[in-house]
């Protein structure tokens, strides 16, 4: 998988672990914010102005953390105004790749670069640490504004609405309080939590990731009995959020990463929850299941060494989720 060190790229499979085997992700390295006038972000990181066609964004459609991107990029109504460049699904020695030859991947459209840390060295060339997705990418000043996820969703959701006129709050005022520890166990224990089943190096770092995660998905079960959404009427992205590991769970994290207590079809207010989020206008377009199985069954050699990609579950994404006459916003 390989990282970068002072802008040199070292390709050993470099996976990071505590002292008992369980996998520590290391945090990202970009937090600038795009506000509305460019003045500084929520906790005074550098600001960009919000601008059509300034900004692109480099994904992978495999990737969770990409597709949380992917899906507010379209929520938002920002795909005439943020453009994509779409990695290969595989990750190897050099890390994420501009090949083509992938359906869907679509080579770097903005330097025709062969590798996404190409992009993070033209950033910063000293640049250390992952070459991960998605990257928010600025044409203006030639640099990365951010390549967090969970900053990059909260930055889509409101800095270009008087671009788009697009108002649609994920992240109302409200819930924020209440939405924080519902968001903070999901990343933990299932967003990330899976990779930590999944790459643990010992039985005990094993047992306890997949023992959390079990512990979340009855949660999620019995939380979803009484509500439509996580925090109640309202979508949001505590939805989101989840919504790109499970739309990856039955077809790669179930097997792949041993998260086999109980398939998600087999939990049905939260097999209902999760079609309904497949099926929300614009988001199936994003889910695309021939890259998430090619990415994670091929690149992760330790886990997979034969990169057999399995069949995987015939799964009807399309099928009416039930969940009563409410509206989608509640």
């Amino acid at each position: 998988m390989g990282k970068l060190v002072e802008g040199k790229w070292i390709s050993e499979d470099l996976l990071d672990h505590t002292d008992d085997g369980s996998f520590d992700r290391k945090p990202t390295s970009f937090h600038n914010w795009i506000t509305p006038d460019g003045t500084a972000g929520p906790s005074g990181q550098t600001g960009f102005a919000a601008q059509s066609g300034r900004y692109h964004l480099y994904v992978s459609y495999a990737c969770p953390w990409a597709h949380r991107a992917l899906i507010f990029r379209v929520l938002k109504g920002l795909t005439d105004h943020i453009g994509i460049s779409v990695v290969h699904p595989y990750m190897l020695d050099d890390g994420w790749t501009f090949d083509e030859t992938f359906p869907g991947a679509t080579g770097d459209t903005l330097f025709g670069k062969s590798f996404l840390r190409e992009i993070y060295t033209k950033a910063d060339p000293d640049v250390s640490g992952r070459v991960t997705v998605p990257v928010l990418w600025d044409k203006q000043t030639g640099t990365i504004v951010n390549n967090e996820s969970s900053e990059i969703i909260r930055i889509f959701n409101d800095a270009f609405d008087g671009l788009t006129g697009n108002t649609l709050d994920f992240w109302p005022q409200d819930l924020r309080e209440e939405m924080e520890p519902v968001n903070a166990r999901i990343y933990e224990t299932l967003n990330n939590g899976v990779y930590r089943a999944g790459f643990a190096k010992s039985q005990s770092a094993y047992d306890e990731a997949v023992g959390a995660l079990n512990d979340t998905m009855n949660w999620l079960e019995d939380r979803l009995t009484t509500r439509r959404y996580l925090m109640g009427a309202r979508i949001t992205e505590a939805d989101w959020r989840l919504a790109v590991t499970l739309f990856r769970f039955d077809l790669v994290y179930h097997g792949h990463f041993k998260c086999n207590r109980a398939k998600l079809i087999e939990y049905p207010h939260l097999w209902d929850y999760t079609r309904e989020l497949y099926q929300w206008p614009g988001v199936a377009d994003t889910v695309h299941f021939d890259h998430i199985a090619r990415h994670y069954y091929y690149s992760h050699a330790n886990i997979n060494p034969h990169r057999i990609v399995p069949v995987g579950p015939n799964t009807d994404w399309t099928r009416p989720h039930g969940r009563g006459p409410e509206g989608q916003n509640g």
